[in-house]
């Protein structure tokens, strides 16, 4: 396996990524969420479902050709 030439530009601008990591984010908000007890009015596992959502997102974002904002 390789990196690709361009994965710093990848990393910074592709919405696959981006995306996943928004699932990150709500994955960690969810597993705080019990401890604090009752600060937010969310439901239960609504981050759960939030983060399925942004990494299916991510993986479909992944399978579709993204503009990096190549300049030619």
């Amino acid at each position: 396996m390789k990196l690709l030439p361009d994965w710093r530009r990848v990393l910074l601008r592709a919405w696959s990524v981006r995306l996943w990591a928004v699932a990150v984010i709500f994955i960690f908000i969810d597993a705080a969420l019990p401890f604090m007890d009752g600060l937010l009015p969310i439901p239960e596992r609504s981050f759960a479902i939030l983060s399925g959502l942004a990494a299916v997102g991510g993986l479909v974002a992944r399978l579709i050709l993204q503009d990096m904002g190549e300049k030619q």
